[in-house]
């Protein structure tokens, strides 16, 4: 039946563009009515009988602009194009996002790609990394005088802190968090100061303590990372797959036999690499829960790419893909992250309340697994 009501639209369509005037002409049933209004004549305005008195002035209700170009032009009239929209804030790969505290870089790239380009900007100004905690996306850097980085990140420092670069150390904590958005990240930076041959140590606090260097790093990373993104700069694979890859990677089995993948890794990085593991996946990613960090996938779909949408003539002759074929076939199931300790657990559920059977969790997590490494 789809198939006849698509060749039947199309028979009307085509006879209804092929010579129906009295359907398409000027004087036909859907003509054009955009000029009607240049014939359109001015009535006088409305009087009251002399007879009659009212205290409220009578003002024409569609009354005619008085600046039209030409009241007198005949014939068709051709609406102009609209000039486009200026664009007044386009959406770069990065940006500086500010809060009356804190200043920070947001990315439109997930923190695997974010994490060798922003490690490469510190090495590149003469920082020295002293820990890298990929896992948790952090790195630190050690106790340097300002005249032992670059020159132009000494001057930035010195004139933000307002001490000489010989006189005073810094040290550095950058942390690399997924955005709130899929796909983004977000890159902040913490300092430490102490005069030059000081031995004591810093306790990290979240909120920023020297908010002028802080901001000044933030600005000169932001500029370097705007930079390699204009010139086409590629990130290190390697060092990008390297990232939030877990520590330890196990799959084993609960006390009731269900299959469980262990990850040694802490939520918020356990969360992007699992969906970009299942981004790789046989099936489709349908739709995710960031709070109740739930991956919904099925089964019997492939994986949907971004310009994966049906033509013109496979939904007129009903070749798109039918929603009630999908429906009867689909095989949905949960993938559910949950904290457990120091390591998250992955599990695969049919719903809140039922697990998946044994071979379809194993398959999956096998995958996750394989995808991770």
């Amino acid at each position: 039946m789809k198939r006849i009501a698509g060749l039947s639209a199309l028979a009307l369509i085509i006879s209804s563009t092929s010579g129906c005037g009295w359907l398409w002409g000027d004087d036909g049933y859907f003509r054009d009515r955009g000029s009607d209004y240049l014939q359109a004549t001015q009535e006088p305005p409305m009087k009251l009988p002399a007879d009659v008195s009212s205290s409220k002035r009578l003002d024409p209700l569609l009354p005619i602009p008085v600046n039209v170009a030409d009241s007198s032009v005949k014939g068709e009239y051709d609406v102009p194009r609209p000039q486009p929209l200026s664009v007044t804030a386009e959406l770069s790969d990065y940006s500086l996002q500010k809060t009356p505290d804190a200043s920070w870089v947001l990315a439109q790239h997930p923190p695997a790609e974010v994490w060798p380009v922003a490690r490469q900007f510190f090495l590149d100004n003469g920082f020295r990394i002293d820990q890298e905690r990929p896992q948790t996306g952090e790195f630190t850097t050690t106790w340097q005088r300002f005249d032992e980085l670059s020159d132009s990140m000494a001057k930035r420092l010195g004139a933000s802190s307002g001490t000489n670069g010989s006189d005073t150390q810094t040290k550095l904590r950058i942390r690399i968090e997924p955005g709130v958005q899929r796909n983004t990240s977000e890159v902040y930076v913490v300092s430490a100061v102490r005069p030059s041959g000081s031995t004591s140590d810093v306790d990290w606090t979240p909120k920023s303590v020297n908010t002028g260097i802080d901001a000044a790093l933030v600005d000169e990373m932001l500029a370097s990372m705007t930079r390699s993104a204009e010139k086409g700069a590629s990130v290190s694979l390697l060092a990008a797959r390297d990232f939030d890859v877990p520590s330890r990677i196990t799959l084993t089995a609960d006390g009731n036999g269900n299959p469980v993948l262990n990850l040694g890794s802490d939520l918020d990085r356990a969360w992007t690499s699992v969906g970009r593991a299942l981004d790789q996946g046989d099936w489709r990613v349908e739709d995710i829960n960031r709070t109740l960090g739930v991956y919904y996938i099925n089964l019997s779909e492939a994986p949907q790419k971004a310009d994966d949408k049906p033509g013109f003539f496979s939904r007129l002759f009903g070749t798109a893909p039918d929603k009630e074929k999908i429906e009867a076939r689909a095989q949905r199931y949960e993938v559910r992250l949950s904290k457990v300790g120091d390591s998250v657990q992955v599990t695969v559920d049919k719903d809140i309340n039922t697990v998946a059977p044994a071979d379809i969790a194993r398959r999956v997590l096998s995958v996750i697994q394989d995808n991770l490494g």
